[in-house]
């Protein structure tokens, strides 16, 4: 089991070591992992949460939409076997629903409440200092302006900030909104102005 571990964790290494990765790779692992170190006593179910952290990016192609779905699906396969069914379904819940970044309707408050912590962890850069969050910004458009193009980017990302600057809440929790929802507006803000300008 632990040769079969070592294997599963070097290919999700190698995968978030992929060239395209420029945002969507081990740093932003890291990241997170921090992250939930951080928070460790809010979740019911650390380990659940630490699999979703190292699983939900494991398939990252920026042309497609089912990245997710796969990732969680990946996480299942290579980990058949190796851990408790009920566990890997949990985190499995928790990846997929990076595909939207709503908590799902329906989950037991534990899981609920570990699914909202866990994206929030994912969203965190939105609300981090302007330096981290423009590079997130360069990452995110080196990952897609090969694939895109330029303006079809620009079009695509002034959309999709607008959307979220609309939400009456960026993050699922209070820790994080209290923390991060000020400083993620303006960064978000900022962008929207620069692409704007840069929109022709």
């Amino acid at each position: 089991m632990f040769a079969t571990m070592t294997r599963v964790m070097d290919g999700l290494r190698n995968r978030y070591a992929e060239p395209h990765r420029a945002y969507h790779g081990q740093a932003h692992i890291d990241a997170m992992l921090a992250g939930l170190r951080q928070a460790v006593t809010a979740f019911a179910d650390v380990e659940a949460a630490e699999l979703a952290v190292w699983f939900h990016d494991a398939i990252y192609d920026p042309a497609a939409s089912d990245n997710e779905g796969r990732s969680a699906c990946l996480m299942l396969d290579q980990l058949a076997g190796l851990a408790d069914p009920a566990l890997l379904q949990r985190a499995a819940i928790m990846i997929r629903a990076t595909a939207t970044h709503a908590v799902p309707s329906g989950l037991a408050p534990d899981l609920a409440r570990d699914a909202a912590l866990f994206l929030d962890l994912d969203l965190a850069v939105l609300g981090a200092d302007p330096g981290t969050y423009d590079a997130y910004e360069r990452g995110i458009a080196a990952e897609y302006v090969p694939i895109h193009g330029e303006p079809r980017f620009r079009a695509g990302r002034h959309a999709f900030l607008q959307g979220l600057i609309t939400r009456p809440r960026l993050f699922h929790t209070d820790e994080a909104h209290v923390r991060l929802d000020g400083p993620a507006r303006a960064n978000i803000s900022r962008t929207l102005r620069e692409l704007a300008n840069a929109i022709p």
